[in-house]
């Protein structure tokens, strides 16, 4: 499979990407939980300057989280939104509900594809929600250990991410961030190495520069998760269409997810 990488400065008005950590807490944490987490760690994320931090707790303590946030760097996203501003969707939440409290919102992650059985049509209805109300997208897309095995990666990836990107217009995808998820790496301590991610990052960033052209292709930020830890982070910051990471269990751990921010740092400083 060859993969092309976009320069992260090409182009006169493509600035550098800013690295990107976004938390997914999951089904974890109750408020009172959730606020004592924020307090042991919102000063030290704050102070880490050049790293846009986002949290992403349950939508029960989105409003207490966003209290605690004010006046800081770290922005708020929540795990999922309906694709309806309201209506009679019993247990939905609406983008009307999150516009007021979140920055970004997380679309088509693997547990709502796998166990919520959310197709491309869905998350694609979710893109364009949060786009028309001015959250920001984080899209996830990966493949199972036996669609990889297949050799079937490729075909599932372009797939998923054209899909949900279907009818979006030019202007409004830059902004949009897309998570590379590899379901074989979520939660089994078995992470993807560095140019493994690459390659599918990479891949990722092709097909934008197909559906988009070279400006906003380079501009859109990538992210790889999947059993990110302060130990293996650098290995994927190093790569060049690699962004930064959607991090799930070790963001429940203060001194972990403050150490992973911290050393995205240091080493998107020294690309």
């Amino acid at each position: 499979m060859t993969i092309l990488s976009i320069n992260r400065n090409q182009g006169k008005n493509n600035p550098k990407r800013t690295p990107i950590i976004a938390a997914n807490w999951k089904m974890n944490k109750t408020v009172d939980e959730a606020l004592i987490l924020i307090d042991e760690i919102v000063d030290d994320l704050d102070a880490l300057d050049g790293v846009e931090t986002i949290i992403c707790p349950p939508f029960v303590a989105l409003y207490s989280v966003l209290d605690l946030l004010e006046d800081t760097t770290v922005r708020l996203g929540a795990q999922n939104m309906y694709y309806e501003d309201n209506g009679a969707y019993t247990g939905e939440i609406s983008p009307l509900m999150l516009r007021e409290l979140c920055d970004y919102v997380l679309v088509g992650h693997s547990e709502r594809r796998v166990y919520f059985d959310e197709t491309d049509i869905i998350v694609n209805l979710k893109v364009k929600a949060a786009i028309k109300h001015d959250i920001i997208p984080i899209i996830a897309v990966g493949e199972s250990a036996a669609l990889r095995d297949a050799g079937e990666t490729e075909r599932l990836i372009t797939g998923q991410l054209r899909a949900a990107l279907a009818d979006v217009p030019a202007p409004d995808v830059s902004p949009i961030v897309i998570a590379y998820e590899p379901l074989w790496a979520i939660g089994t301590g078995q992470a993807a190495t560095g140019p493994l991610a690459q390659e599918v990052c990479g891949l990722i960033r092709r097909t934008l520069l197909e559906l988009y052209g070279p400006e906003i292709a380079g501009q859109v930020r990538i992210q790889y998760g999947g059993s990110v830890t302060a130990k293996n982070i650098a290995e994927f910051i190093q790569q060049p269409d690699i962004d930064g990471a959607l991090v799930g269990g070790a963001s429940l751990k203060p001194d972990e997810f403050v150490a992973i921010v911290a050393k995205t740092l240091e080493v998107s400083g020294q690309k």
